[in-house]
C-alpha cells in the first residue's frame, strides 16, 4: 500500500466524494499546490556538501576494498573531520543508490564498492 500523502488523500476525495464543483475545484486547487511544492524542492547545503564527500568515500572504497566506518575515517582526512554518524547516513544513501555493498560480519557493518 502506497503511503497516506495529503496529494493521494485529496486524489481519493476528488474521485470518490460527491461534492459541489466548487469544492471539487477548491480541492483539486489544493492539490495542485501541494504538487507544486514537492516539485520546487531545492537540495540543502548539507545535501550538496554530502555529494563530494560522496565521491571521496567511493575513491577511498575503490582503493581499499571492505572497511569499517572507522576505517574508512582513518584513510581519509577530510572523512576523518566527519563525525562517524554523518558518515554512516552518507553510507547508507550509496547503499540505497546501489554504489556500495554492506556486508555485516559479527555485529561489524563493513563496507565495499560495487
Amino acid at each position: 500500500m502506497e503511503k497516506m500523502t495529503n496529494v493521494v488523500a485529496l486524489n481519493f476525495a476528488i474521485e470518490n466524494g460527491n461534492f459541489p464543483t466548487e469544492v471539487v475545484e477548491k480541492l483539486t486547487a489544493i492539490r495542485d499546490s501541494y504538487i507544486r511544492k514537492s516539485t520546487n524542492k531545492k537540495p540543502t547545503a548539507n545535501q550538496k556538501e554530502n555529494e563530494g564527500f560522496k565521491d571521496t568515500i567511493l575513491a577511498v572504497l575503490a582503493e581499499t576494498g571492505a572497511v569499517t566506518v572507522t576505517e574508512l575515517q582513518a584513510k581519509d582526512a577530510t572523512l576523518g573531520a566527519l563525525s562517524n554518524q554523518r558518515v554512516s547516513a552518507i553510507l547508507r544513501q550509496l547503499v540505497q543508490d546501489g554504489a556500495v555493498v554492506k556486508t555485516v560480519d559479527k555485529k561489524k557493518s563493513y563496507f565495499a564498492a560495487k
